[in-house]
């Protein structure tokens, strides 16, 4: 028996009850995906109600949309990237265009850290400035999305190693013990 005493826990305000309820969802979607049934595509005739509705569960979650995520752009392959960052005038910027080899831009750029086929890491500057925002803003949030191959004319150079600055994929963050998914 207890002292008599009754203790209150704080009934959670809307933004932490909705947080806990994303949660819980991404833990489903998860065990999901571990049981081996979970599908981004369209689901199969076999599927049970309940598997219909977590995989449009898991679609839901998946992330925010941004331009070159691979929702609308079917005809170009998803770019597995170890990590993104954005460089843009200030500071070492034109020292840091210098070592990536490209002319210094108002706009700045983007780059993605990536892998050739021989698993070679490359740096690739590129000008998908908006698309790198929406990459960032979903790992930000723990979302381990990637992008469509970006269009040629948008590569100004790619580079051996990972140069400059770089906030690591979720995906990958994790495989090397340090967070993530």
């Amino acid at each position: 028996m207890g002292s008599g005493h009754t203790v209150l826990v704080p009934e959670p305000g809307e933004q932490e009850y909705l947080r806990q309820v994303e949660l819980l969802a991404r833990e489903v979607v998860a065990a999901a995906h571990d049981e081996g049934w979970l599908t981004y595509a369209e689901d199969p005739g076999e599927a049970s109600g309940l598997q219909r509705r977590v995989n449009e569960l898991a679609s839901t979650l998946r992330h925010r949309h941004f331009e070159g995520d691979g929702c609308a752009e079917s005809d170009r392959p998803v770019l597995t990237l170890g990590g993104a960052a954005l460089i843009v005038p200030g500071g070492n910027y034109r020292a840091g265009c210098d070592l990536l080899g490209v002319e210094a831009r108002e706009e700045g750029w983007a780059l993605w850290y990536t892998w050739d086929d021989k698993d070679h890491a490359h740096t690739m500057v590129t000008t998908a400035l908006e698309t790198t925002r929406g990459l960032l803003d979903n790992w930000a949030q723990g979302r381990d999305v990637h992008t469509v191959q970006p269009a040629r004319s948008q590569i100004r150079a790619v580079r051996r190693g990972w140069i400059g600055p770089v906030t690591l994929s979720p995906g990958y963050a994790a495989t090397k013990g340090l967070g993530g998914w």
